[in-house]
């Protein structure tokens, strides 16, 4: 598999989205979060699904000359239209207006309706906590996860992000309610690969390591069971009431036309109540402790050592600027023709 120089990954994709419609600095901020997240190792949501972005532009489900309004305010918690623009642009935005919020009132939320796929929920969590701020965001998406108990989808996998910021490498948690997402999923069916753990059930209704299975009974395992399916259906109530935007059974099940999703954006300025206890560990010093904790412990598998959330990016992310990004040949070539 070829690997681009991330200068040069990032180059093209703002080339295309330039005659795509973008304004230049649009252009150039939504390709450069793209070409990171595949830099840091989340191939599903990076450069892989730039096809289907461009494809979602094409039918109409995105409008690359929408930005995001303010329908309503009040003190720290905000509400914000995304008018179906670009969903990473949406999501960069709304993140830095919670931060800023967070900065005068110690906390920040902007409850966030009508925009699209945010590509890298993490994505978010690494801004915030590259401005010094606790994040917390998640979003609703089409109906792609059976409720627990059911055998067709009904709610979302709804990701979910935390990101606490550390001098040493932030500590960051990217999840989706199921246990592996739609883009995972797809990952290890182009590489012929299975997956590691069950990861959902086949047409029969058996637990399989079988990715492209799993894909086509449209049945993937919810996290912890019944917990990850109750947590899906909180995070969707909650992004819906705050936002005044559509749930998950509002929005269509074509991934090609899922749009006018709700999403919520939290930033907690903690480092300034840390400034008013100076007799108290600093925020850094309690996180370290946190980490070496985990380190400490006795590995299961001694090739396997134990990691915080995040540690595998900060590697991924130093061998990927070094080496190049790993893209798939015939994906990069597709590229390269628009």
């Amino acid at each position: 598999m070829p690997r681009i120089p991330f200068t040069q990954l990032h180059q093209t994709l703002t080339a295309i989205l330039d005659r795509h419609g973008f304004t230049p600095d649009r252009a150039k901020l939504s390709a450069r979060l793209i070409a990171e997240t595949s830099r840091d190792g989340v191939y599903s949501h990076g450069v892989l699904r730039f096809p289907r972005f461009l494809a979602t532009i094409r039918n109409g489900s995105v409008d690359v000359h929408a930005t995001p309004i303010r329908a309503s305010a009040l003190g720290a918690l905000e509400r914000w239209d995304g008018r179906r623009g670009p969903g990473n642009l949406n999501a960069h935005a709304s993140m830095d207006r919670a931060i800023t919020l967070a900065r005068a009132h110690g906390i920040g939320c902007v409850a966030l309706r009508n925009t699209n796929h945010w590509m890298r929920g993490g994505t978010y969590g690494w801004q915030a906590a590259d401005a010094g701020m606790i994040g917390l965001c998640f979003t609703n998406t089409m109906p792609n996860l059976p409720a627990w108990g059911a055998t067709e989808p009904s709610i979302g996998n709804n990701p979910l992000i935390f990101a606490v910021p550390r001098a040493a490498g932030h500590l960051v948690l990217d999840m989706a309610m199921s246990q592996f997402s739609y883009g995972a999923l797809e990952s290890h069916r182009r590489r012929n690969q299975q997956l590691p753990i069950p990861g959902g059930f086949s047409a029969q209704g058996h637990l399989t390591t079988d990715p492209a299975a799993i894909e086509a009974s449209e049945r993937p395992l919810p996290i912890g069971y019944w917990k990850g399916s109750g947590l899906a259906i909180l995070l969707d109530a909650v992004a819906a009431i705050t936002a005044l935007g559509n749930a998950t059974h509002q929005l269509p099940r074509d991934p090609f036309r899922e749009t006018a999703l709700s999403q919520v954006f939290i930033a907690l300025n903690h480092a300034a109540l840390a400034e008013e206890n100076p007799d108290h560990p600093s925020p850094d010093q309690i996180a370290n402790a946190i980490v070496e904790s985990i380190h400490a412990a006795q590995p299961a598998d001694e090739d396997n050592p134990i990691r915080y959330p995040g540690e595998q990016t900060l590697r991924i992310r130093d061998e990927n600027l070094r080496l190049g990004i790993p893209v798939d040949e015939n994906l990069w070539q597709q590229i390269l023709t628009l």
